[in-house]
C-alpha cells in the first residue's frame, strides 16, 4: 500500500471520528437547547405542532407564574445552602480520612478500608427507610441538616483522597514536619491540605453537583414546599393536565445555569484530579 493511500485512509478515519464526536455532541446538547427555548414560550406554544425551535417572548411571564406557584428563590437558596454545606463537610472529613488511610499504619486498617469501599456497592434506594427512621428519631425531618449531615463522609470521596494523597504527599515530608514539632492535625492542616488542591477541587465539584441534583433524599425527609430543594420544588409543579411547562422549563433553566458555569470553569481541574488520583492502585 502506497504512502498516499495510507495517508488518505488515516485522514478518512480521522474525519469519521470527528463526525461521530460532533453528532454525539449535538445529541447531548439538544435537550439543554430545547429546555432554554421552551423556557421562553407558553405551554400552548410548546404543545403546538411543530414545537418551537427558537426563542420566544414569554420568559418574564413564565418567571412570574413560577414565583406564583413556588417560593422559587427560597428553594434556590435552600439548594445552595445544602450543596455548600455538603461540599464543605465532605471535603473536610473525606480528606481527613483519606490522609489517615494513606499515611498512617493502624490496626484493622485494611478491613476498615475494605468496609468503606464495600459500602459503595449498596444501592442508594436501600438507604431510604433507614435514613428516614434516623432523621425522624433525631427530629431532623423537614430540616436542611437532614440533607447534608448524612452524606458528610462518602466512600467515593475517601477513596479519591486516599489515592491522591498516597501519590502526591511524600512520607518523608510528614516525618520532617513531625521532627520540627508540628502536631498531627497541624500537619494535616498546614502541610497536606495545601498540596492536594486538584483532588479537593475535583471532589468539591462532584459533591456540589450531586447535592444540587439530589432528588431522592429530599423526597424522603422534606415535608414543606418552603424547605424543598430545587429539583423537588420543580417536580411539585407537575400535575395531571395542569402543568405549566413553560414556567417549569424556566425554573429548570435557571437551576441548571450554576452547574453549567461551574463545569465550564472547573472542567480542566476535574479531569486533572481524576486522572492523577487514579495513578496509584
Amino acid at each position: 500500500m502506497s504512502a498516499n493511500s495510507i495517508s488518505a485512509t488515516a485522514a478518512s478515519a480521522r474525519w469519521s471520528a470527528y463526525a461521530m464526536v460532533g453528532i454525539g455532541a449535538m445529541i447531548m446538547v439538544a435537550p439543554f437547547y430545547f429546555m432554554f427555548v421552551f423556557a421562553t414560550h407558553t405551554s400552548a406554544e410548546i404543545y403546538s405542532l411543530p414545537p418551537p425551535r427558537w426563542f420566544g417572548t414569554a420568559l418574564l411571564n413564565n418567571l412570574e407564574l413560577l414565583q406564583e406557584r413556588l417560593p422559587f428563590w427560597r428553594n434556590i437558596g435552600i439548594s445552595l445552602y445544602v450543596a455548600l454545606m455538603t461540599t464543605a463537610l465532605t471535603l473536610f472529613f473525606c480528606s481527613l480520612a483519606g490522609y489517615a488511610f494513606a499515611m498512617y499504619e493502624f490496626r484493622f486498617k485494611r478491613p476498615l478500608f475494605t468496609l468503606v469501599m464495600a459500602s459503595m456497592i449498596i444501592p442508594s434506594f436501600m438507604n431510604m427507610i433507614p435514613t428516614f427512621m434516623l432523621m425522624d428519631f433525631l427530629g431532623w425531618l423537614d430540616q436542611p441538616r437532614a440533607l447534608y449531615v448524612p452524606g458528610a463522609a462518602g466512600a467515593l470521596g475517601i477513596f479519591l483522597m486516599r489515592q491522591y494523597i498516597g501519590t502526591a504527599i511524600p512520607k518523608d515530608l510528614i516525618e520532617a514536619a513531625r521532627i520540627d514539632g508540628c502536631g498531627e492535625f497541624a500537619i494535616y492542616w498546614r502541610v497536606v491540605l495545601p498540596l492536594i488542591g486538584p483532588a479537593m477541587g475535583t471532589l468539591g465539584l462532584i459533591t456540589f453537583i450531586n447535592s444540587w441534583n439530589n432528588f431522592i433524599t429530599p423526597l424522603v425527609v422534606m415535608r414543606s414546599v418552603e424547605n424543598y430543594t430545587i429539583p423537588l420544588a420543580l417536580r411539585s409543579m407537575q400535575a395531571p393536565n395542569n402543568t405549566e411547562w413553560g414556567a417549569l422549563m424556566t425554573g429548570a433553566a435557571i437551576a441548571v445555569l450554576p452547574l453549567l458555569l461551574m463545569f465550564f470553569v472547573a472542567s480542566k481541574r476535574l479531569i486533572e484530579g481524576l486522572t492523577q488520583g487514579a495513578v496509584k492502585g
